[in-house]
């Protein structure tokens, strides 16, 4: 699903080294943390999974699409498509409701039917969110917010889902019924999912943990269930 090639990230002039000739496999369906400290490189490493930044170096692989090489064209089609990413602010766009937020990305593709409302209807269901439908952004709780993310995220039936500290702004009641949701999505196999977290117990729930230590992975382990 995933393959990353001695990718290696560095900014500026001298260069800063931000991944360093990282070699990495991710199978479908796996529910992956990545921990580390701050600075340490996995934001920068969610980038170039989610085609928001291109490696200086080396190759990224995701689900067939080389992103080391893509132009924008076939960037676009890759987000539109495979990638769904869940950010720890949010981003639901304040202006629509829950539901409205949700359609977006079918809308983006392409899709105006009426099946387009049902299926975003049936999305927030299934994170728990049906009944806020059509409330706007600023009427929810955090976590609430958190779940429309999510079910904007996974609408499209993307092949991966990045989630950027999808916790990390709420209170532990919200954070515990957000990471099930997670959970719920990543027990099924069919979406695999990579979960940047600085919080030892949220990546617990993964299946395999990988810890990125200044640009390098410091360490790659799996759970025993």
């Amino acid at each position: 699903m995933i393959r990353l090639v001695k990718a290696s990230r560095t900014y500026g002039s001298p260069p800063i080294v931000a991944l360093d000739s990282v070699s990495l496999e991710i199978g479908a369906g796996e529910f992956v943390a990545i921990t580390g400290q701050s600075g340490s490189g996995k934001s920068t490493l969610l980038n170039l999974l989610g085609g928001l930044d291109h490696p200086t170096s080396g190759e990224v692989v995701v689900d067939g699409t080389h992103l080391e090489s893509a132009d924008d064209r076939e960037l676009t089609l890759f987000r539109r498509t495979k990638l769904g990413m869940v950010f720890q602010f949010f981003n639901l766009l304040p202006s629509m409701t829950v539901v409205e937020n949700v359609e977006m990305p079918l809308l983006l593709r392409g899709e105006h039917d009426r099946g387009v409302r049902k299926a975003a209807l049936a999305m927030l269901e299934e994170v728990g969110m049906g009944h806020r439908a059509e409330h706007f952004p600023h009427q929810l709780s955090g976590g609430e917010m958190q779940r429309g993310a999510i079910a904007r995220a996974l609408i499209h039936t993307p092949s991966l889902l990045l989630a950027d500290e999808p916790t990390g702004n709420l209170d532990s009641t919200n954070a515990s019924q957000v990471l099930a949701v997670i959970a719920k999505i990543a027990s099924r196999r069919t979406t695999t999912v990579i979960m940047v977290t600085h919080s030892d117990a949220v990546a617990a729930l993964a299946d395999r943990r990988i810890q990125i230590q200044d640009g390098f992975i410091a360490s790659d382990s799996t759970r025993t269930h």
